[in-house]
């Protein structure tokens, strides 16, 4: 039963809530270069694209986006695991999904400190692979994250599936020709995931449930 499915995770909004941790160090950042400081909201509004990214659409111009990554990266090492929580139901759900199906991670987090939280909760030994800002070229929305992360899979015949909180999660989905679940726990509405998906639900707990009840009447049906 558990060889036909795989399951990629996204992780911020999606399994955990580092939300506290990710606000600190771009506020750190802004202090280091004494520069004006973005809203919390406007951080907020941009989770889920790479620190670069965020860096320039907050008004960071040029080469010294990357100082302040670099900047941001040290402050969010120290901090990360002490300011960073998994969302209710997350461990229940990475558990029961593991009892079915194939894991991985796909995340614009850097791949490095993406591991040591998971490790810090005891989750990392569920996943197959974990596929970081480091380890690609083209981050999400792009379709490399995903299908580097399924380079690790045997793919033939499997139900291969997304989820995450972000329309970057469903764009990428859709880019590597695999299927999508929206989560509701993260940072994008509703409204936007239905743009990208037909499938959403509260949280990952919700969609590994269904996907379980899905998967079990697909064996059913094949005996």
């Amino acid at each position: 039963m558990g060889e036909r499915v795989i399951i990629l995770f996204d992780l911020d909004g999606t399994l955990i809530d580092s939300t506290e941790a990710i606000l600190e160090s771009f506020h750190n950042a802004y202090d280091f270069y004494n520069e004006k400081h973005p809203t919390d909201e406007d951080i907020k509004a941009l989770i889920g694209h790479p620190l670069d990214v965020m860096f320039s659409r907050l008004g960071i111009d040029g080469e010294r986006v990357w100082d302040f990554v670099t900047v941001y990266k040290e402050h969010y090492r120290e901090i990360s695991t002490q300011k960073t929580v998994l969302l209710p139901h997350a461990k229940e759900a990475v558990e029961l999904a593991s009892t079915f199906a194939k894991l991985g991670i796909v995340t614009t987090k850097t791949g490095k400190y993406s591991r040591v939280l998971m490790e810090h909760f005891g989750l990392m030994d569920k996943f197959e692979v974990l596929i970081g800002r480091e380890n690609v070229e083209h981050p999400k929305p792009h379709a490399e994250p995903i299908l580097k992360a399924l380079e690790v899979f045997d793919k033939d015949d499997k139900d291969v599936w997304m989820i995450g909180d972000t329309e970057l999660d469903l764009i990428s989905a859709q880019a590597a020709k695999v299927k999508s679940i929206g989560v509701l726990s993260g940072y994008d509405a509703r409204e936007t995931l239905e743009k990208f998906t037909d499938m959403i639900f509260n949280d990952t707990y919700e969609a590994i449930k269904w996907l379980k009840s899905r998967n079990l009447s697909h064996n059913e049906l094949t005996l």
